[in-house]
């Protein structure tokens, strides 16, 4: 087995809202995948005496170890699980129940010898490759439908659309967010390979357009995971003043890539 890992700042300055881990239990059968993107929230008040990492390393460590150490357990039970312990860590000190409390994207992997789950809520993204090379995205693309989306602003995002009906979903306080994702099971024959990725590493595809989903699995498979990152950094440093495809974006945003060969 191979794996890769790498999750960067978008700011030096800032620490890394991402979450990232490839667990192997001790048996040496299976394994999972974990890989979360914090909601950075606009100024103001969240309710929350935490950060943001705080939260996604709260969320990410328990959602590792239930992946990991529950098998039989259904993804969605174990992210529900993982968001009600991280609740419990911090309900006595903070107001989770305001809209802004932190949140983060899930993407979740877990093989076994018979087969391979998955588990998307929010646009992070999971790509697969077969034996014959074909590649296919798994995505939860509620944000992406919705109207003018990718032109609003995060603060409207949050008043109108964010955990609620008709809108996206987020892993925050609430657990039974975790039946709102999108999940399946593949015949572990049909996987060959596995790639993860936050919204800002996927700027490759779905910012810039330097290629299709196929083409972004095979450069990580080709150059690597920190190849990839750095060529984000690289086209959005070079579209900073022009803003002709980053627009109302922030120029640099947290890149994660987890990368794992079965």
């Amino acid at each position: 087995m191979r794996t890769e890992l790498v999750s960067e700042s978008g700011d030096p300055a800032r620490p890394n809202e991402d979450f990232a881990s490839v667990g192997l239990p001790a048996s040496g059968q299976g394994g999972a995948l974990v890989v979360l993107d914090g909601v950075t929230p606009p100024r103001g008040e969240t309710g929350c005496l935490h950060s943001v990492p705080w939260f996604t390393a709260r969320l990410g460590g328990a959602l590792t170890e239930l992946t990991v150490s529950l098998p039989d357990v259904p993804l969605a039970d174990a992210l529900a699980g993982a968001i009600t312990r991280t609740s419990e860590a911090h309900t006595q000190t903070c107001d989770l129940s305001h809209p802004r409390t932190p949140q983060a994207t899930v993407v979740v992997a877990r093989w076994s010898a018979e087969t391979v789950e998955y588990l998307i809520l929010s646009d992070s993204t999971l790509l697969a490759e077969s034996p014959d090379g074909v590649i296919t995205p798994y995505l939860d693309d509620r944000l992406a439908r919705l109207p003018r989306a990718s032109l609003a602003t995060d603060a409207l995002i949050d008043a109108h659309v964010r955990n609620k009906e008709g809108g996206f979903f987020t892993a925050a306080a609430d657990p039974s967010v975790a039946a709102r994702a999108v999940t399946g099971v593949l015949p572990r024959a049909d996987v060959r390979a596995l790639a993860a990725l936050t919204d800002g590493a996927t700027r490759w595809v779905e910012t810039f357009r330097e290629g299709d989903w196929a083409d972004c699995f095979r450069f990580v498979r080709k150059e690597g995971a920190q190849a990839l990152v750095d060529r984000v950094r690289a086209l959005e440093a070079a579209d900073a003043q022009e803003r002709t495809y980053l627009r109302r974006s922030k120029t640099h945003d947290d890149a994660t890539v987890v990368y794992v060969e079965l």
